[in-house]
């Protein structure tokens, strides 16, 4: 609607066309923008000597060392480790160290670990996955045997398990600045990664009665020991992984002979394990496209070919947290070269491991997202630090990742042709060669994601135990953009089938999140975390996302985001290091960024309630005051019972006698005189002279002044991304920043002077701060046509006797007592 604005004939203020706050209640502003846009401070632990105000490390910053030589050896037919190691540790806290604490995580897989007596289910049922877990972990005998730890000497060293912890007593305090050296021995099972979802274990293939063994989270593990909690000996329940201590390993592995290993670190035996030709193909490995180290048809062969004895692999890797590995008759092996000049490792190679299950997609895919990865990580944070990058598949869908090394799922579903159809060898051929949507975005998804892992958290060292999201949700956020640089289109944060991707980007997906009643806020500690999924993963990936492409900008954000990596690669950040340092370096204040989206469970929806238009009255009321008129007509139409006299043919009484009629009757409240002629001059002389000019400088201008309502009906603060469409068919996009709300968080007026009219105005037209309802993102609003499908409903009913009468597709089971089959019978035993 559009009205004439009447300007105060004194005190018509320039300064008065800043944004304006609408007026509201005490009741409307408490709790409101006062809160949201509070700073940090007092959330934040106090800067001190090891963490600076500015997010950096501080000048008197420690952190432990734990060094590792590991024999280990795989019994294919036990499926056991066997292993022992020396491990170096070093003190370089400030504190005297009385006790370590190491992590034994396989103890999770016993039939009493804190996780199993803590699962808590949401509904009376049972899932054939929930027996087979069930029935797994209770046959079997898994968790750490025959631990021992011992030191120097040989003397042995107290230790008390405590589920997937252990205490080790040492014989006298480990004082600041010394190290300890000592050994341990240990046994365990491994488990059937399909039973339980573990992050390690054996994959069976049962039509060729042949394993994937992959090895993570397998040996004693130095917990950390850090400034800001001490030791780090919460138990693992399954959720939250891990900070660790880094270290150099090295690492000797003994396998079947007929075994292709991939591992932690540079293989510094190459010689002994691979034939002259593999060692050269891995050597001329080039940049341009990935080569066969071992090639598909030597995987077939070793895979076929039993093993006549044991070869041992030697790794070394240098500063590392962690190390894991895998080891199967059944690998292909590919390769190659990633090159950075001026790196520490300049040349890097890149590597897939995968059965001839995963062709052809793995050959044509891994490893060159693994180098992509490495491209676009590198150019947001660092140099790739380590000599190789692997991707290795060892499970059906999605991944784990480690130092150098990622497990990563998805292969292409194995052909059904059916064995009466006379082309079905033909069909099986040509299906083996086929790989669905699904699977080729789903392996080139988690290879980066993955990959991605080993920059955050492997490098940027942070804790997941305690803030899954700081290497989830910051690693999310960089897989979309490497995602988003792999191919414009890639469908992620999409729901894909084979049929059909559902067009829908993080920012649009996560609204129905952060609107759901069963959600945390994102800085909770990891195992208390209701839907990790979008809690950790999609929604500060959605936060970075809206921080760097709406709230900062991608000059600032970028540079800020490289300053965090670059400080604390092989360091142990936590979330308020990155909180201060995106700050420190970009200038930008963020707190009431932090707080909405980090600390609250509100979520961003900017709704247009109202619009009011004016223009300036011209002072002149042979003007203004016809225009009034116009706008009185407009605003209020004829009574309906005046239409209707009159479609009647009734005549008003003053229209029948003239006698009745005065000047009133001509003249109404809208009719000029010379008072008000008068009246108007007067005021224009008693405005100071820059007011006089001011005022005939707009009338000159003819502008059109637009007050917009704005609500924030979610709670998240967030800009206002303005598309202004005029009525001559331009428009122009204008930012309004999320400071308008730092009065009132609620509610808000804003002020536009255009120099012509505005046909709508529209909030967010191009989906870029998770809004959660566009339906009120338009003012007017607009009916948005789209299409329906006809359906037809199918209601099937149970016919007992009909049902009675069927053959049996299967005429019988096999007896879980005794192994053998028997009849199947109707329920009533007829």
């Amino acid at each position: 609607m559009r009205y004439r604005l009447i300007l105060p004939a004194i005190g018509f203020v320039l300064a008065g066309l800043a944004p304006l706050s609408l007026s509201v209640s005490a009741q409307d502003v408490i709790g409101s923008g006062a809160n949201a846009f509070a700073q940090l401070g007092q959330e934040l632990p106090s800067p001190n000597v090891y963490r600076t105000a500015s997010g950096a490390p501080g000048h008197a910053y420690w952190q432990q060392q734990a060094d590792y030589d590991i024999d280990a050896r795989l019994d294919e037919d036990a499926r056991r480790i066997d292993a022992s190691a020396r491990i170096v540790y070093t003190n370089n806290s400030p504190d005297a160290l009385r006790y370590l604490w190491l992590q034994l995580d396989q103890n999770r897989f016993k039939k009493d670990s804190l996780d199993r007596r803590s699962r808590t289910v949401s509904s009376d049922r049972v899932s054939y996955r929930n027996l087979r877990d069930h029935q797994a972990v209770s046959v079997g005998d898994y968790g750490y045997r025959n631990l021992s730890f011992t030191g120097e000497s040989g003397e042995e060293m107290p230790f008390v398990v405590v589920d997937t912890m252990v205490r080790v007593d040492l014989p006298k305090p480990l004082a600041s600045g010394e190290y300890v050296s000592f050994n341990v021995e240990w046994t365990f099972d491994i488990i059937e990664r399909d039973t339980v979802r573990s992050r390690g274990g054996y994959e069976q293939f049962y039509e060729s009665d042949t394993q994937i063994f992959f090895l993570s989270q397998w040996f004693p593990r130095l917990a950390a020991y850090s400034d800001y909690d001490g030791w780090h000996n919460k138990a693992f329940l399954g959720s939250g992984e891990f900070t660790l201590e880094f270290g150099d390993y090295d690492v000797s592995l003994t396998v079947p002979d007929n075994h292709i290993v991939s591992s932690t670190g540079a293989l510094a035996n190459a010689g002994d394990v691979l034939t002259s030709e593999q060692q050269e193909r891995l050597a001329s490995a080039g940049s341009d496209k990935p080569r066969f180290v071992v090639t598909p048809e030597e995987a077939l062969a070793n895979e076929k070919t039993e093993a006549t004895g044991t070869r041992t692999w030697r790794f070394e890797a240098e500063n590392v947290r962690d190390f894991a590995w895998a080891s199967s008759s059944k690998f292909i092996w590919d390769a190659m070269a990633h090159e950075q000049p001026g790196a520490k490792h300049e040349r890097v190679l890149a590597m897939s491991f995968y059965p001839n299950e995963a062709e052809p997609v793995w050959s044509k895919y891994s490893t060159q997202a693994v180098v992509h990865t490495m491209d676009v990580y590198s150019r947001f944070s660092f140099d790739y630090p380590y000599p190789t990058a692997q991707s290795v598949n060892t499970w059906e869908g999605g991944g784990m990742e480690y130092p150098m090394i990622t497990f990563n799922g998805y292969r292409p579903d194995p052909p059904r042709a059916k064995e009466d159809d006379p082309e079905s060898a033909e069909s099986r051929a040509a299906a083996e060669l086929a790989y669905s949507r699904r699977i080729k975005y789903g392996l080139i998804g988690v290879v980066i994601h993955e990959v991605g892992h080993i920059y955050f958290p492997m490098v940027v060292n942070s804790d997941e135990r305690q803030w899954t999201w700081m290497d989830e949700g910051l690693n999310t956020f960089l897989e979309y953009v490497a995602e988003l640089e792999w191919e414009e289109d890639f469908p992620a944060f999409r729901r894909i089938s084979n049929s059909l991707i559902n067009e829908t980007n993080v920012l649009d997906m996560i609204p129905e999140y952060m609107m759901s009643p069963n959600q945390v806020p994102v800085m909770t500690q990891s195992d208390s975390v209701l839907r990790l999924g979008p809690n950790a993963y999609s929604k500060p990936a959605a936060a970075l996302t809206v921080l760097r492409e709406t709230v900062m900008g991608r000059e600032l954000f970028d540079f800020a985001f490289r300053e965090y990596a670059q400080r604390w690669k092989f360091k142990r950040p936590t979330p308020s290091d990155f909180f201060r340092t995106m700050e420190d370096a970009s200038g930008v204040d963020l707190d009431w960024f932090w707080r909405a989206w980090f600390y609250t469970t509100d979520y961003v929806d900017m709704a247009i309630t109202d619009v009011r238009a004016y223009q300036l009255k011209s002072g002149d009321p042979d003007v203004d005051y016809p225009l009034d008129r116009d706008e009185h007509n407009r605003d209020n139409p004829v009574p309906v019972n005046v239409e209707r006299n009159q479609a009647e043919g009734i005549v008003p009484r003053e229209e029948r006698f003239e006698a009745l009629k005065d000047l009133y009757s001509e003249n109404d409240r809208y009719t000029v005189t010379n008072k008000d002629r008068n009246s108007a001059a007067d005021k224009f002389k008693k405005l100071e002279p820059w007011e006089q000019r001011a005022f005939n400088q707009a009338i000159e201008d003819d502008d059109y002044f637009y007050f917009v309502d704005f609500e924030n009906l979610g709670g998240v603060p967030s800009p206002l991304m303005l598309h202004i469409q005029y009525e001559d068919g331009s428009s122009r996009e204008l930012e309004l920043a999320a400071e308008i709300w730092r009065k009132n968080s609620i509610k808000v007026t804003h002020r536009l002077i255009e120099d012509k009219p505005i046909a709508y105005i529209e909030v967010d037209r191009r989906h870029q701060t998770a809004d959660a309802d566009y339906s009120n993102n338009r003012f007017p609003s607009a009916i948005h046509q789209s299409r329906l499908s006809a359906y037809k409903s199918d209601s099937k009913k149970r016919n007992l006797m009909a049902d009675m009468l069927h053959e049996l597709k299967d005429s019988a089971k096999v007896n879980a007592d005794d192994g053998k089959s028997a009849p199947l019978k109707p329920a009533n035993g007829g």
